[in-house]
């Protein structure tokens, strides 16, 4: 297509779910679902970091809970916002800065180094209805 074409095709608002079990596979398959949707919306050069960023989000969501989750994903105003739900109502625990030899406890430090921001809220009013870890990416040229 051609590239002002691409442009418009890329600026228009979307935004997806998926809702996932508490399931370790749910991590693969959210991924592969991300980069999917990046794909078909014209955006492939943000499928590495986004994939990488999504992976932590939903592995910590299915790692240290024990209910659902789901991937949010959305895109406007040249934004990429990644974000994971799940049914813990507790905040995320902070960035370590744990050494990289360390196999566990970087997720959220991988997120603050390769996200534009990030953050987390409650997910509603009620404290039994989760949190919402989110983390953003800006528009990268292509």
């Amino acid at each position: 297509m051609p590239k002002d074409d691409q442009d418009q095709y890329v600026t228009e608002p979307w935004e997806y779910a998926l809702y996932i079990p508490h399931d370790p596979r749910a991590v693969t398959v959210s991924r592969r679902t991300l980069r999917l949707i990046l794909a078909a919306h014209g955006l492939p050069h943000l499928a590495d970091t986004a994939e990488l960023l999504a992976t932590e989000l939903i592995s910590n969501a299915v790692r240290h809970t024990k209910g659902p989750a789901a991937l949010r994903l959305r895109w406007s105003g040249g934004i990429l916002r990644i974000g994971a739900w799940d049914a813990d109502p507790n905040p995320p625990a902070p960035p370590l800065h744990v050494p990289p030899d360390t196999e566990a406890g970087r997720g959220l430090d991988i997120v603050r180094a390769c996200a534009d921001g990030w953050g987390w809220h409650p997910y509603a009013t009620s404290p039994d209805t989760g949190k919402y870890v989110w983390c953003e990416l800006g528009r990268v040229a292509a």
